[in-house]
């Protein structure tokens, strides 16, 4: 009942900021918990940031913290990771998930966070 597609991705090189945007299809389920994960080509998917559905609450990696910013407009139903200061490590496929279960609006899913809904992924790569 909900669908997630992401947008945004594409080549640049380190240092370089680039902004991934969610749009999510939702009829009149909400998208309480959203988060962005990420997986590289041969690893694992990681957990990249989370932010609650009041929008003030956030959470996000280590590897990330500084540099990446998340945010959404539940008006416009869209999710928004703005990277800064990109680095050749950051290059992986990047996922928007969501959750439609009833939270407060300032509870973060964070990285362990059961996600029910899932994007298809946009690519970023970062360049040296």
């Amino acid at each position: 009942q909900v669908q997630l597609v992401e947008s945004g991705g594409g080549l640049v090189q380190a240092g370089d900021s680039l902004r991934l945007s969610c749009a999510a299809s939702a009829r009149t389920l909400r998208t309480y918990a959203m988060g962005w994960f990420r997986q590289a080509s041969g690893k694992e998917r990681e957990f990249v940031a989370a932010i609650s559905y009041s929008g003030t609450s956030t959470e996000y990696s280590d590897s990330v913290q500084g540099r990446f910013t998340i945010s959404r407009d539940n008006a416009k139903k869209m999710m928004y990771l703005q990277m800064n200061s990109l680095k050749p490590e950051d290059t992986a496929v990047y996922y928007c998930a969501a959750d439609t279960t009833y939270y407060p609006g300032n509870y973060v899913g964070g990285p362990r966070h059961e996600y029910d809904y899932w994007g298809q992924g946009t690519q970023v790569t970062v360049s040296s």
